[in-house]
């Protein structure tokens, strides 16, 4: 769990480092961050110890006392077996209650840090909101407080139409400059352009949109904070994602999108079919032929100026067609990662109390095969397989969002290669063999060979 969470420290320490923040707010930050990751560290854990546990034994020929007094193998994980299965049970109600409620109130501290420090907010690479009237996006944040910016985008609101940009700013270098306890945000930028819409009342003027535009050489844009500095960081916000939600409310979701989305389908299809105008088609156009003529192609039968309005009608409508599919086809396809999203988030629940119970039948039995205890061979052997368990539920996962492979195999898959694995390993430690018999192996290879021979 400190490994884990060591790396989030330092995904996140350059977000929540040097902004003002009290360290017992980066504390709770960290707190509710930490229930997300027992998905990662509780099977892990499991098959680590597992491993140590009984390669010890076997190590130190406890099992071979064990056996002599008549005890075998299966009695003798009997106990910890009770103790895996009601550990897996604790495991999907701490992932069906605990980590819902912790995943909404880590994000929503972290959208409260965001709207405490302006700073933080200007996230790289993406256009990000500070208060109500500007969008500002930065190529790449740097210095000891993330205050100075490279290749700086700013998008300015109009007030009197909130939902135009008609401000843009472009600049080489910023940095961000305000004093303590001031409300003002001062964006000091460098070499750059200016360009704003010119708003005129008169509407016949205002058709060949005037601008005003200039180059500075140092700019200095000043943002309130007010609204921001009285940010409340125990606000409770709106929030909803896959993560949030629990098993019951999962279902729910699932059968609300899942209808939404086919009534969408739906609606398309039939409005794609009435704009080709097949259900208003009369025939009432004259014709200069005679119904016993013969021609090869339908557009002969009309004359050259119809044939014409014909062609281009028809190319107007594919041309809309085919932009009206793509952008449904965009559409359509953030739909459906929403809804595999969600349905991955019901199986993960179930899915990691069964790999709890399976790894365990991975790691005992493989632990007392191998015969080595400690912190050497067994970990080594446990992190490959948990890095094998993991990397395949990740490419899966990824899958499943894109549409390639269905949600509940992307969420079962991981675990239905490792339960084979923990069968095959248990008969193997039970019947007191290896996990390859190098005897058997060969004389089967001197037979086939003798075989050959004769």
């Amino acid at each position: 769990m400190f490994i884990f969470v060591l790396q989030t420290v330092w995904l996140y320490i350059s977000e929540l480092a040097g902004k003002d923040i009290d360290i017992w707010v980066i504390l709770k930050f960290l707190w509710f961050f930490a229930p997300k990751l027992i998905p990662l560290v509780l099977p892990l854990t499991i098959l680590v110890t597992s491993l140590m546990v009984f390669g010890n034994f076997a190590e130190n020929y406890e099992f071979a006392a064990m056996k002599s007094n008549g005890i075998s193998l299966q009695r003798a994980m009997r106990s910890l077996t009770y103790f895996i299965v009601g550990l897996a049970i604790t495991a999907f109600f701490f992932a069906n209650n605990v980590i819902p409620y912790s995943e909404y109130k880590w994000q929503n501290l972290r959208r409260n840090i965001s709207q405490l420090s302006p700073s933080m907010a200007i996230v790289e690479g993406q256009f990000s909101s500070i208060g109500d009237d500007f969008n500002i996006k930065v190529a790449e944040k740097y210095g000891d407080r993330g205050q100075y910016l490279r290749e700086v985008v700013i998008h300015k609101k109009n007030s009197m139409r909130p939902n135009m940009n008609s401000t843009v700013i472009i600049a080489k270098e910023g940095e961000l400059v305000s004093e303590e306890g001031s409300n003002t945000l001062s964006l000091v930028l460098k070499d750059g352009n200016y360009y704003e819409d010119i708003q005129l009342k008169n509407a016949v003027k205002q058709r060949s949109r005037p601008f005003a535009k200039s180059y500075f050489e140092e700019y200095t844009l000043n943002i309130d904070l007010t609204a921001l500095n009285d940010t409340d960081i125990n606000k409770q916000n709106e929030l909803s994602n896959h993560n949030m939600y629990r098993a019951s409310e999962l279902f729910a979701e699932i059968d609300t999108l899942s209808n939404s989305f086919t009534k969408d389908i739906r609606l398309f299809g039939e409005n794609m079919y009435y704009r080709t105008g097949v259900n208003k088609f009369r025939d009432t156009i004259r014709r200069r032929v005679t119904k016993d003529t013969v021609y090869s192609e339908i557009l002969d039968v009309f004359v050259e100026r119809q044939q014409s309005e014909i062609l281009e009608t028809a190319i107007n409508n594919v041309k809309g067609t085919i932009q009206s599919l793509n952008s449904k086809k965009i559409e359509f396809h953030i739909k459906a990662k929403r809804l595999n999203k969600h349905e991955m988030a019901l199986h993960e629940k179930f899915a990691l109390s069964m790999v709890c119970i399976i790894l365990f039948f991975v790691g005992a039995p493989l632990g007392a095969i191998i015969r080595k205890g400690g912190m050497g061979l067994p970990m080594v052997v446990a992190i490959f397989l948990f890095l094998t368990y993991h990397f395949i539920g990740i490419f899966a996962k990824n899958s499943a969002e894109d549409g390639t492979m269905h949600p509940f195999i992307a969420s079962w898959l991981s675990t239905a290669i490792m339960l084979p694995l923990g069968v095959w390993l248990t008969y193997r430690a039970t019947t007191d063999q290896g996990i390859v018999d190098i005897d058997s192996f060969l004389q089967r290879l001197g037979r086939l060979f003798k075989r050959k021979k004769t």
